[in-house]
């Protein structure tokens, strides 16, 4: 789980709406996904529902704290979640998930005066789903407090947009993205650490994620790629070992996105005629990375492209015969 860093000024505007005498019953935490939104609802909701005197049950047991995400795909799915697994989840939130919601809020808070509803993500709600929380957001329960985390504001409708204060989450600044990360996942290894900080863009959620792909190797080598070169073919085939004989689809798209990256990054320090061959690279990548989730790719053959573009960059013997 990600560690809550930074977002200073959300946590001040957030703060500044509780101390008060009328604070909006209705929040959109607004940012592309993985920046900490949703870890940011959840301990924002904790401050609301606190009241002086009253003792607060631990973090994922507060009664006056709902939240609703999209449910396991299948019951072996669900067996994963009530096991503390990884689970797969449902695309959408449906309307049934609203109207149990709605219920619940008949009744009066459970400990206090206040309660939260985080609906992680508003933009994942079924069409009947956005309809039934629209009324909710029309005529709040008293003491009722939603808060949608949404990745793609856009796909909001202006209707529930208009009824809620819209507070915008940016990506994280390179020390706090640091400190979230080494929280989140103490002792690894430097290259992975590099690179799942340099392929993040800002969002902890994603160098998270990408550390858990474990391609500290493959990130060496592909620098060295671009570096030296690979004449012999010796580095692609460091690299394929570092990938592994069957990488899934998530792995290949890290690959991906790594190696692209190590492009961006070496652009600083290249010549003019050098930066060509950079930005033709990738350019390739981003049309592979692109196919990659339609296509069928032999994984093999797609190594050794993305190993030959990286090479392709150092123009040694091997890319100027």
């Amino acid at each position: 789980m990600i560690t809550l860093v930074g977002h200073d000024q959300q946590w001040a505007e957030w703060r500044a709406a509780l101390a008060g005498h009328r604070m909006h019953h209705g929040w959109i935490l607004a940012g592309r996904e993985g920046l900490g939104k949703a870890t940011f609802a959840l301990a924002a909701a904790a401050e609301l529902v606190a009241e002086p005197g009253v003792p607060q049950p631990p973090p994922g047991h507060h009664p006056d704290i709902h939240l609703l995400e999209p449910l396991p795909n299948s019951d072996d799915e669900a067996k994963k979640k009530e096991d503390g697994r990884p689970y797969l989840r449902k695309r959408n939130i449906n309307v049934d998930q609203v109207r149990e919601m709605q219920r619940r809020l008949v009744t009066r808070p459970t400990l206090g005066l206040r309660r939260a509803v985080i609906i992680d993500a508003a933009d994942q709600l079924e069409k009947g789903s956005v309809n039934a929380l629209l009324k909710s957001l029309e005529e709040p329960p008293q003491g009722t407090f939603f808060l949608l985390v949404v990745h793609q504001l856009g796909r909001l409708l202006p209707t529930i947009r208009s009824r809620c204060t819209i507070m915008r989450f940016h990506p994280l600044a390179e020390g706090d993205l640091a400190r979230a990360l080494d929280a989140a996942a103490p002792g690894l290894d430097p290259a992975t650490r590099e690179a799942a900080l340099a392929v993040s863009n800002g969002s902890p959620g994603a160098a998270l994620t990408f550390a858990e792909q474990d391609l500290g190797k493959a990130w060496s080598a592909m620098k060295r790629l671009v570096t030296e070169g690979d004449p012999d073919f010796a580095l692609r085939g460091e690299l394929a070992t570092a990938i592994g004989q069957r990488p899934d689809r998530d792995r290949i798209q890290a690959m991906l996105e790594s190696a692209r990256m190590i492009l961006v990054r070496s652009l600083p320090r290249v010549d003019e005629p050098t930066r060509a061959r950079v930005v033709e690279a990738h350019a390739r990548l981003v049309t592979i990375a692109a196919q990659a989730p339609i296509y069928n790719f032999d994984a093999a053959l797609l190594l050794m492209e993305i190993g030959g573009l990286l090479a392709s960059v150092a123009r040694t013997r091997e890319s100027a015969s």
